[in-house]
């Protein structure tokens, strides 16, 4: 597998010096010979001149300061909206490699299907998406890259990173694979390969999934024009058994293989696509005067001009036949022994920003934003009621205006505020404002933070939570528009490993799926509240660290949440060979109270309500050894470590689904950086 990881790699940087060389030397190219050879001699006559000139810096860009500007990599996401990014870690260190999960690297866990490749909702409902774009795929958020989420490289040498964990009997193994390809054509502009496919066989049956998306991207960051485009692909194919039909073969039978448990479907399945093109770009006019060392104009008055375009296509389809579902739905209205439900959904967004920089990009008042959009929407669905006219697609039309303004005060406070309004069209007056300040003191050195933030969100219920119509489920709805008010506030201490913090949360006409499945609203009232602790220990080498969350919901019938949820990390971390190899050995734990935990329904992919069993109160625990040998990081891992050696085997996460057994785990995460 390594030999093979290694071809790929080298095949990959083969392909892209090929069109790097072409971009390079096509007489076309504004980086041709020609051009290059009138570059240097331009430097050379500015050598030689009387001037004194500041050594000029190799990326020249408004975005990086120096401390970044000088790493050898590092990488950010973009903010589509307005003309600003945001760094982000690059996983090279063993700082949780053993959580292989997407879902589980939440703030505490999430309640899933058992399964990597299956849906997924996080415990925390304050992490839980909110959009309304196509939300048939909110239980697959975690596997999604928008252009939001999409990172871009910046980096001194080619970087590419594999990675590759499998786990399991070959029969039902679970398979990731993680490629990651990133190259400077210049000092600001990179090119960068994002690619994931995850998947499992299934340990119980009728439970195969795969799960891939791809993140191509261009960027460009230099002293006056910016741009971040690219191409996303993501996909899904999931078969579906509907959970198993008796509980009591987990919990009172040991079956010597769990395939042999009963299920409900065995030949249901969910495919889905995305595709998404992109292109965010700015240019920047300076308002003061700009000297050739100058290799940032982040310190000078500037306008910035820029555009956005954004062209997203999802569709799903879900099949499943009558005789192969015992008598799980109860409503077949298309075909009474056949489902073949199709669905679409896509978006054009255009919008073009102004952004003044009014002193410093960093000033008290940073930046100042405003910008104005238009998105044309298009769904389809199979429609008794339209089908002689043929089923044509549904439009909408979404006009919005929106602003921001940034600023801070040196290292001390950063504040920022956002608004969004819609005047007319689908989301006819809706209306978004938050704002968030983070004021800092520090303590020999060390930074001591409070972050306190709010936000007002009144926004119209999604296409789908109103429209629907298949072979098992059927609803058309006139829902009222969602108003949710929510406070935060944390306060960190990442020196002594410390964060503490808070939510509040107060909604209006909650739309939520009931004990139906089918999308309700609830006309009163509902309110959300969590309080959360962090803290990370040290004590030579070994280390305690403890995330313990507290949630609690005014009514259990719309929202249920654990009143408690917990997770731990207890490992020792050392270096065998100082420089060279570094080992962590120990223990990772999950834990969450009882609760009405979700039940998911598979024709229409959506978590909902249920009253039927509480479950949780059960200790989920993965026993590891990971390491790190120079480049490459290494992980063994027993999933489930205490499966049937303590308590009992109520190992349920969402209604029906049991968590798998116990299972080992062998993966590797390879780095290069040429």
């Amino acid at each position: 597998m390594i030999s093979e990881l290694k071809k790929i790699h080298a095949l990959l940087r083969t392909a892209i010096t090929v069109v790097l060389l072409f971009i390079f030397f096509s007489p076309d190219s504004s980086y041709g010979q020609q051009a290059l050879i009138d570059k240097l001699l331009k430097k050379n006559k500015e050598k030689d001149s009387l001037e004194v000139v500041k050594e000029k810096q190799p990326l020249e860009s408004y975005f990086f300061d120096d401390s970044i500007r000088n790493m050898h990599i590092f990488a950010w996401q973009a903010e589509m909206n307005a003309n600003r990014v945001d760094t982000i870690t690059i996983d090279t260190l063993l700082k949780r490699f053993e959580v292989d999960y997407p879902f589980m690297e939440k703030w505490a866990g999430s309640a899933y299907l058992g399964n990597l490749g299956g849906a997924a909702q996080s415990l925390n409902y304050f992490e839980r998406p909110t959009n309304n774009d196509f939300v048939f795929l909110r239980a697959y958020d975690s596997y999604l890259v928008d252009p939001q989420s999409a990172r871009f490289f910046n980096v001194k040498e080619p970087f590419t990173q594999l990675s590759w964990y499998m786990s399991g009997q070959t029969r039902r193994a679970e398979e990731q694979l993680r490629v990651v390809h990133a190259q400077n054509i210049s000092p600001s502009t990179g090119i960068n390969i994002d690619y994931k496919n995850r998947g499992t066989k299934g340990m119980y049956s009728s439970q195969r999934s795969k799960d891939k998306n791809l993140s191509t991207a261009f960027s460009h960051t230099g002293k006056k024009y910016s741009i971040h485009a690219g191409y996303i692909y993501n996909m899904g194919d999931i078969r579906e058994n509907g959970g198993i039909i008796r509980d009591e073969d987990v919990i009172d039978t040991i079956y010597s293989l769990p395939y042999n448990i009963e299920v409900n479907l065995t030949d249901a399945r969910n495919e889905f696509k995305g595709n998404t093109f992109y292109v965010s770009q700015a240019y920047g006019i300076p308002l003061q005067k700009v000297y050739f060392e100058d290799f940032s104009i982040a310190d000078k008055s500037s306008i910035f001009v820029g555009h956005y375009f954004e062209y997203t296509r999802f569709k799903k389809k879900y099949t499943d036949t009558k005789a192969n579902s015992t008598d799980f739905y109860d409503n077949w209205y298309i075909s009474p022994s056949v489902s073949n439900d199709s669905i679409n959904e896509s978006k054009i967004d255009n919008k073009i920003f102004i952004q003044l920089q009014p002193w410093d990009r960093n000033a008290v008042i940073g930046t100042i934003d405003a910008g104005i959009g238009h998105a044309m929407y298009s769904y389809y669905m199979f429609n008794f009621r339209n089908y002689l006219q043929g089923n044509k697609n549904t439009k909408r039309n979404d006009t919005y205006i929106y602003g921001s303004l940034t600023g801070k005060i040196k290292q001390y406070i950063d504040w920022r505020g956002n608004v969004t309004y819609h005047p007319f069209g689908d989301k006819s007056q809706d209306l978004s404002v938050n704002a968030e300040l983070k004021m800092s003191v520090f303590i020999k050195s060390r930074p001591l933070s409070l972050t306190v933030s709010g936000s007002i969100d009144n926004r119209s219920p999604g296409y789908w939570d109103e429209n629907y119509f298949s072979n098992h489920f059927v609803w058309s709805n006139n829902f009222n528009k969602e108003t949710e008010t929510n406070i935060s506030a944390k306060l960190e201490a990442e020196a002594i490993g410390l964060e503490v913090g808070g939510w509040q949360s107060v909604i209006n006409d909650k739309i939520y799926y009931n004990t139906k499945a089918l999308p309700e609203q609830y006309g009163g009232t509902l309110s959300i509240s969590g309080i959360y602790i962090r803290k990370n220990s040290k004590a030579g080498i070994f280390n305690f660290n403890h995330r313990l969350l507290l949630q609690w919901s005014s009514n259990e019938s719309v929202v249920a949440l654990p009143l408690v949820t917990a997770y731990g990390a207890y490992f020792i971390d050392f270096n065998l060979v100082r420089d060279v190899l570094r080992i962590q050995l120990g223990i990772d734990a999950w834990y969450n109270t009882e609760y009405y935990a979700p039940a998911y329904m598979p024709a229409t992919m959506q978590f909902y309500n249920q009253d039927e069993k509480k479950l949780g109160n059960y200790l989920f625990m993965d026993a590891f050894v990971s390491a790190k040998w120079k480049r490459m990081r290494i992980l063994v891992k027993f999933q489930h470590v205490n499966e049937d050696l303590f308590g009992k085997r109520n190992y349920f996460g969402v209604l029906h689904y049991p968590l798998n057994r116990r299972m080992f785990k062998l993966g590797f995460s390879w780095s290069f950086y040429d």
